[in-house]
């Protein structure tokens, strides 16, 4: 099956660009960004003369940021494509839920991507959780901006959405694995006196659930999520790949290489199914954060 990319930066390039090649279900047939490109795939610059001069491709991936996703989104539903979206996937769940409308009206398939839930032991750690109680879990979700999103300043403008960008990562694989929802009671966000939205965040949830976001660690990475159970502790390192029970080493892969294939895979049987996986719970507890976080400022980040 056809399908574009819209939006080529580091994201598209490093994960989208390898999973579609890879995949014996896709063709990179186009791709729509002002300055990025993808050797031997035809470019445009202008979406709308995209989808006048493309009527052949009928599934638009779109890889931007979130705030002017919203427009490329509904155009592309307007004309008939199936459309993915990157996480998170957009700048409000009133513009999400409009568009998952729109699909329904259609026929068409919109699938919110959220590519951590298919991190290797992410299944692993759902099935484990499902027959038990988390009495306590913890989120350590702490990375460096500057690695992940070097000199992109849209992160940190309103709708960039700040550290919970990656942070709504670990709490996709949260609302997938426990086997009772949480909902946030408090939150401190801290701001840089230079930007709009947050460098970092401690969350607290029902069901003894806390979290701890910052994108200023340099070094090694951590990406962790540890769950306290009446049979045991689980924890789910490297993004969710890897998975270790009572403190020993219980299954997965040491590489987040695998989370976008299983993405265009999940797409594929989604179109041929005639459905459409429309899921906002991380992101409402983003807005849950944003909403009811206390702010406090802390030194200027500049890249």
């Amino acid at each position: 099956m056809k399908i574009a990319l819209v939006g080529i930066g580091k994201i598209a390039l490093d994960q989208h660009v390898p999973a579609i090649a890879a995949s014996p279900d896709w063709e990179l047939a186009a791709t729509v960004s002002r300055s990025g490109r993808v050797a031997d795939v035809p470019a445009f610059t202008d979406f709308d003369t995209f989808l006048a001069e493309r009527p052949d491709v009928p599934v638009v991936s779109l890889c931007m940021p979130p705030v002017p996703r919203y427009a490329y989104a509904a155009a592309a539903l307007r004309a008939g494509r199936h459309v993915m979206l990157e996480k998170p996937p957009g700048a409000t769940l009133a513009e999400v839920y409009d568009l998952q409308a729109m699909a329904a009206a259609r026929g068409l398939t919109l699938y919110t991507t959220w590519h951590s839930r298919m991190a290797h032991a992410v299944a692993a750690a759902k099935a484990w959780l499902a027959d038990t109680t988390v009495t306590q879990a913890h989120i350590t979700w702490r990375e460096d901006v500057r690695k992940w999103h070097p000199g992109q300043d849209w992160v940190f403008e309103p709708g960039g959405m700040g550290v919970f960008d990656p942070g709504s990562n670990a709490l996709s694989i949260l609302t997938h694995v426990l086997p009772r929802p949480v909902h946030l009671t408090a939150a401190t966000l801290d701001f840089p006196s230079n930007r709009q939205t947050p460098i970092a965040a401690q969350m607290t949830f029902t069901g003894g659930v806390t979290a701890d976001f910052d994108w200023r660690q340099t070094g090694p990475q951590t990406w962790d999520i540890t769950f306290d159970t009446p049979k045991g502790a689980l924890a789910l390192r490297m993004g969710g790949n890897v998975i270790e029970v009572n403190g020993k080493p219980a299954g997965g892969e040491n590489t987040i290489m695998g989370e976008y294939p299983a993405l265009y895979a999940a797409m594929t049987d989604l179109i041929r199914q005639g459905r459409s996986d429309v899921d906002l719970a991380p992101m409402i507890h983003v807005a849950d954060a944003l909403t009811l976080g206390a702010r406090r400022e802390v030194e200027a980040f500049h890249f």
